[in-house]
């Protein structure tokens, strides 16, 4: 048995050696090699394969404590060997930041302390130690007191003799390591780690001054820390390997409490379980790079970073430009250009980027003024390297029948329904293939496409046009029209199911409405006095102004947002809204104290702004001010002081209720029409945290065809409108998002009237061709567990208006609804969304978020009827593409 061992053991040594010979970066290779020699213990061997090893990759704790125990079995006590060892040392603990190698570190230094210089040096490593690993939570508290009994042991030493007595030398001595005991103490007890109450009873038996109540404080606000983090630690305990959504959490949690020695300590305790996730050294990086700024910390994470992710591109460029920011040589630089070109990056378009990297900073070294500079001619020299390198790489994929297996057994794992993937497979064998393979690919991919299949049908029929017969053309149309068609029928069944929900829904919803009014309605009509009917007088009064007053309010809307017409014809001017008396409110809008106490000098602002003629106010030189606070404190003088800068203003309007509450909007008039156009400008400014609405004051009476609101109607090809965003994005993180997929010339967030998001955003790129790459990269994209719609955007066409009277709502046109769908509330808004609203006489939009009429595609003469269908953003957006 014994034989057959042995046999096994060096067969698999041959095969680890053969294997290694062919591929160096076989790190589970390296691993078994190493465990065959040690079990073997042939320690020289086994020394070369754990050099070999640690040049290619960092090790892990457990491989370095293999390492450093049979390394200290072999010292022999010579003086020479005791450094080679130190610098060991030294290598282990630059891979990870682990408290056991460093408590090895610190107990192995002890050793040689009887050597010149040698107390110093432990004091030395014991520091490095705790600045290292002093605040693992966990662990530290060995190294504290690994530190602490050997300061304890020297004092011991320094104790005077039974019955003798110290000199004044020995004595300052023995203060001087006293002293540096109770520090030791002190700073430990200082810190939160577990196990702390114990550490504070040792140092109440030990001292014989007691604790002071200094050190009592800083106990207590550690323990109050400790207590903090201990469901993170316990969370940490609990959950099984690689814990990282654990860690996460935990590291959210410092960098919000914002001590950097802390944060940086997690980040090593989460690297040293998950060192192969690019995404943390990312972060780690990211965060080092902006916070700290420590060079030597900084440069020392990227290259750790590198050595364990060297497949990751980005971490190589996040290294190139760390170098750069902190004046590194340029020789330094090049080199770890060169380690990342031959790092074996898994995608063609990791080189691209990595070499734009290195040119950019080659770039930047360059002063252009001096002409024939040697920064100049080397930046040359890499643009001419980079076309070569690049070019040869390309020649690597000649290989067409091992690149078609490749690409069937993608295929084959889920990703044969996606347009773009059996494009870049089309694409391939265009460059490299021939038309035949080229045929097949693009008709499998109209068979199987099911994300934007009029794309797909579109490129065959281009194919076919440039390189096909006419019986390729007709088989092709034949093809492109029956799967089309199938297509549409899908989507009118999706359709037809989704709208029958939808239907069943509203009547649901209209079934609650009707009990709940039918209930308001029994409980009302047991109240028969005059309190009630009076009580119900001023509520039907109170509906019509305060719906007059909503729709004064909702002028404004952000581009993109759909305004029904009548609501715009129901945005009143000034000579409109004060030409009648509001009725008395049964209740007030929340204004404040102040002006109710003003009641008397805000009715006589009221019969002012009622009694001032029309001849007096000129609507070219006023604006109309919307969406103020209702509690707005002195809202005249607020907003003089606000537009004082516009112009000379001749009077400030606000509206009050004859009860002298604010009904937050009002009306400015200057003397010149240019400070109004100056006053407009201000639009969507802040005041009292609530963004303020300025717009034009027009009588719509004497102006029916002017629009308040405009905006583009037409398909804006350049421009994409992006929904289901996260409501915490803002802009900046939206535009850096899409700056990756062209030039980015505005980002637009929707928000509502209070300054929040909406989730919506509109992107407006340089050129169609960006908007349609951001489409087909950015749709169905990940952001903070959301899942991003993109599509070019579309915004929906105004209504047609029968007349301008047509549309009216305010006034004594509109009979007035004594009770609605809602019973008597205040307002008969509905509650159900928009979205699942039931129309009249739908109409068919191609608009962001709505449906789609039936589109009609023409292909040299071939009409491809696509039949009527019901269209999201996605599809709409698909369909767009191949335009």
């Amino acid at each position: 048995t014994s034989v057959h061992s042995c046999q096994d053991k060096e067969g698999k040594k041959i095969s680890n050696n053969r294997t290694l010979s062919i591929n160096a970066f076989d790190y589970n290779c390296h691993v078994d090699l190493i465990k065959l020699l040690r079990q073997e213990g042939k320690l020289h061997r086994l020394r070369k394969a754990r050099q070999k090893m640690s040049e290619l990759f960092p090790l892990t704790e457990e491989i370095w404590l293999d390492w450093l125990k049979d390394e200290i079995g072999l010292i022999e006590g010579e003086e020479a060997e005791r450094e080679k060892l130190y610098e060991l040392f030294e290598k282990a603990v630059k891979d990870y930041i682990c408290p056991d190698i460093w408590l090895e570190y610190a107990q192995y230094s002890i050793g040689g302390m009887g050597a010149p210089g040698g107390i110093d040096r432990v004091r030395a490593i014991f520091e490095r130690a705790l600045t290292a690993v002093g605040l693992h939570m966990t662990k530290g508290a060995a190294l504290w007191e690994a530190y602490r009994e050997f300061e304890i042991a020297i004092l011991s030493t320094l104790q005077p003799p039974p019955g003798g007595v110290a000199s004044p030398e020995q004595q300052e001595q023995l203060n001087a390591q006293l002293e540096r005991i109770h520090t030791l103490f002190r700073r430990q007890l200082a810190i939160p780690l577990m196990d702390m109450e114990g550490t504070f009873a040792e140092y109440s038996d030990w001292t014989d001054e007691g604790v002071s109540e200094v050190v009592t404080q800083h106990y207590k606000r550690s323990l109050q820390q400790l207590e903090k983090r201990r469901l993170h630690e316990e969370a940490l305990l609990m959950a099984e390997p690689p814990k990282l959504a654990e860690y996460q959490g935990y590291i959210d949690y410092e960098m919000k409490e914002g001590d950097p020695a802390r944060v940086q300590i997690i980040f090593e305790r989460a690297l040293a379980e998950n060192c192969l996730v690019p995404d943390l050294w990312a972060k780690y990086t990211t965060y080092l790079d902006r916070q700290l700024k420590i060079k030597e910390l900084v440069l020392s994470c990227h290259e750790r970073a590198v050595r364990n992710c060297p497949w990751t591109m980005g971490l190589w460029k996040s290294y190139i430009l760390a170098l750069e920011r902190h004046g590194a040589e340029h020789h330094i630089v090049s080199d770890v250009f060169e380690k990342a070109l031959n790092a074996g990056f898994i995608q063609a378009t990791d080189y691209v980027e990595i070499w734009q990297s290195y040119l950019d900073y080659l770039r930047r070294r360059v002063d252009f003024s001096k002409e024939g500079s040697r920064e100049l001619e080397e930046l040359r020299a890499a643009f001419t390297r980079c076309l070569d390198y690049l070019k040869q790489d390309a020649l690597h994929c000649k290989n067409m029948q091992k690149a078609r297996e490749l690409w069937d057994n993608i295929m084959t794992k889920g990703n044969a329904k996606y347009a773009n993937m059996w494009l870049e497979y089309y694409n391939l064998e265009r460059s490299y293939g021939d038309a035949v393979h080229c045929r097949k690919a693009l008709h499998r991919a109209v068979q199987c496409t099911s994300d934007y299949p009029e794309h797909v049908c579109e490129v065959l029929i281009t194919f076919e046009r440039v390189e096909g017969s006419l019986e390729d053309w007709d088989a092709a149309v034949q093809k492109t029209e029956s799967r089309l068609n199938r297509v549409n029928e899908q989507r009118v069944k999706a359709a037809e199911k989704e709208a029958q929900l939808v239907r069943h829904e509203e009547e649901r919803a209209e079934q609650r409405r009707k009990a709940k009014a039918e209930k308001k309605a029994q409980k009302k009509s047991q109240k028969t006095n005059r309190t009630g009917d009076k009580r119900k007088a001023e509520d039907d009064g109170e509906d019509e102004w305060g719906e007059e007053t909503e729709l004064a309010h909702k002028r404004h809307r952000g581009e993109g947002d759909v305004i029904p017409a009548a609501l715009e014809e129901q945005m009143e001017t000034e000579s409109s809204l004060f030409g009648r008396r509001a009725p008395p409110r049964k209740t007030e809008p929340p204004a404040t104290r102040r002006n109710q106490q003003a009641m008397p000098e805000s009715s006589s602002m009221v019969r002012k702004t009622l009694d001032t003629t029309p001849d007096q106010r000129r609507d070219s030189n006023t604006v109309f001010i919307s969406n103020l606070a209702f509690n707005l404190e002195e809202p005249e003088g607020k907003l003089r002081a606000v537009f004082g800068t516009c112009g000379n203003i001749l009077e400030v309007r606000p509206v009050f209720t004859t009860k002298g509450a604010f009904r937050g909007y009002c009306y400015v008039q200057f003397e010149d029409e240019l400070a109004t156009q100056k006053a407009l400008k201000l639009d969507r400014q802040e005041v009292d945290g609530r963004p303020m609405f300025v717009s034009p004051c027009v009588d719509k009476s004497k102006n029916p065809e002017f629009k308040v609101f405009k905006y583009n109607t037409s398909m804006e090809k350049h421009k994409i409108f992006i929904s289901g965003l996260p409501f915490t994005c803002t802009t900046e993180k939206l535009e850096e998002l899409c700056k990756e997929h062209g030039t980015v010339k505005a980002v637009r967030l929707v928000t509502n009237r209070s300054g929040r998001s909406k989730g919506l955003a509109y992107v407006e790129f340089e050129n169609e061709e960006q908007a349609s790459q951001a489409v087909l990269k950015m749709d169905r994209m990940k952001m903070e567990n959301y899942t991003l719609s993109v599509a070019i955007s579309n915004p929906p066409a105004r209504k047609t208006e029968v007349g301008p009277a047509a549309s009216r709502v305010l006034g004594a046109m509109m009979p007035r609804q004594l009770q609605g769908a809602r019973g008597k509330g205040r307002t008969q808004v509905s509650l159900l969304p928009r979205s699942l609203h039931r129309q009249n006489a739908p109409e068919a939009k191609a608009e962001n978020g709505t449906a789609t009429k039936q589109q009609h595609g023409m292909t040299d003469g071939q009409e491809l009827d696509t039949g009527t269908k019901s269209l999201s953003n996605e599809d709409f957006a698909r369909m767009l593409l191949k335009k």
